[in-house]
């Protein structure tokens, strides 16, 4: 039996341990049951017949020996004689079971430290999986940590109850992280070692830790109003993303853009100035990879959506940045799109088969009816000019920067 000093005690020490390790009453009260049997084991070499009663609010406990009620005793481990079972319980009798309360004080210093020793592993057994549990239902989500150390070329990331690991391949090359640098981190994968613990690899190269850091942010995202439909990435250096809304009255660019673009900048801000391009989502191919080369404006667009081709004008003077820097914009336009883009000039245009309109047209001079519903730009976002030659084109009102670029003219979406 425990006094009423060792229940405040435990009490305390159980309270203090479910709020640090997060590990529930029933779990170390389980543990205390365990460890009290195997002290018995220890000290009467046998614990089959042998109980513990923990009342779970006070924190009072009892050992007991479980022993049948026998005219004479051969066992004395398992058997009681009638009188000394009738001492414990009057209304005992031949073939009961009496319940003889073990004093823990028996159990001597070896058995009570083998129970102190059992009760540990069963705590750090018990921590370990409480913090697998809450790791794995992290996957494929963002959390926040701090750089530890530098360990070959892979860094430990501090989560708070654990480590994670951030492995080469998934750090951005132009980062240069440095202990206690605060960071978020995309979870790839929880899994359980040999020993129990859990492995968490993270990364800051994925694709994801961008939509989860606009799913963060965005209100509107959280709440389903407004989509993020694509979204590709070369770490460290530019981002885009397609949005739609689902409500006709909420602007999906600018919710994710957000007032003084408070919300993109925090973006970027955690992915360190990586730039990010936020477009509109749309289901029509052609209006899509118009979006996707923003910010250049584009004259006409021609996709083919059995052969995932589409073929772009541009002005002259926007060439470079539509391709952009070594290609990028163009690229990105492509994963974006899932289509093979191929830009030219309008003046590179006039001659190029595939880049004109009468290049779509039958000999009725009429446009196939399919194609026009599929690919014509409406009336509100493009208005038609002539040029020199008389041939129309159809230009859209876009936004653009300062920035230029270089490259291919030709981008595919596979890299």
């Amino acid at each position: 039996m425990s006094s009423d000093n060792t229940a405040s005690e435990l009490k305390l020490a159980l309270d203090m341990l479910e709020k640090e390790k997060e590990i529930s009453r029933d779990v170390l009260f389980d543990a205390i049951e365990g460890a009290l049997l195997k002290a018995c084991q220890n000290h009467f070499v046998k614990s089959d017949n042998f109980c513990v009663d923990i009342d779970r609010d006070t924190c009072e406990y009892h050992v007991y020996a479980q022993k049948e009620v026998v005219e004479e005793v051969f066992d004395p481990a398992t058997e009681i004689t009638l009188e000394d079972a009738k001492e414990i319980d009057p209304s005992l009798n031949i073939g009961d079971i009496a319940k003889c309360e073990i004093q823990s004080k028996e159990f001597g210093r070896i058995a009570a430290q083998n129970a102190k020793s059992y009760i540990l592993q069963m705590i750090r057994e018990k921590e370990r999986d409480a913090i697998y549990n809450q790791y794995v239902g992290k996957v494929r989500s963002v959390v926040t940590g701090i750089v530890q150390r530098r360990v070959g070329d892979n860094f430990t990331i501090n989560l708070g109850k654990t480590d994670a690991i951030l492995n080469e391949s998934e750090q951005v090359e132009s980062e240069h992280l440095r202990p206690n640098d605060r960071i978020k981190v995309y979870v790839l994968e929880v899994k359980k070692t040999e020993k129990g613990s859990a492995r968490i690899l993270v990364s800051r190269t994925h694709k994801d830790l961008v939509k989860c850091l606009f799913e963060n942010e965005v209100a509107e995202i959280q709440d389903g109003t407004v989509e993020i439909k694509a979204i590709v990435r070369e770490p460290g250096s530019r981002s885009k993303i397609a949005v739609w809304s689902n409500n006709p009255d909420v602007d999906a660019v600018g919710a994710c853009v957000g007032v003084n673009s408070s919300r993109v900048n925090s973006v970027v801000d955690e992915l360190r100035g990586e730039k990010v391009d936020i477009v509109n989502w749309d289901d029509n191919p052609g209006r899509l990879i118009e979006n996707a080369l923003s910010p250049a404006r584009i004259v006409a667009v021609f996709a083919d959506p059995e052969t995932k081709i589409g073929k772009v004008v541009v002005p002259d003077d926007q060439l470079s940045l539509a391709i952009g820097l070594k290609g990028q914009n163009a690229r990105l336009a492509a994963k974006l799109t899932n289509y093979k883009i191929d830009i030219k000039s309008e003046t590179q245009a006039k001659d190029a088969v595939g880049f004109r309109y009468e290049d779509y047209m039958f000999d009725d001079d009429e446009y196939d009816e399919e194609y026009d519903e599929e690919y014509e730009y409406d009336e509100e976002y493009s208005e038609e000019y002539s040029d020199e030659n008389g041939e129309e084109y159809a230009e859209t009102e876009e936004y653009s920067d300062d920035s230029e670029g270089n490259g291919e003219d030709t981008a595919d979406d596979g890299e």
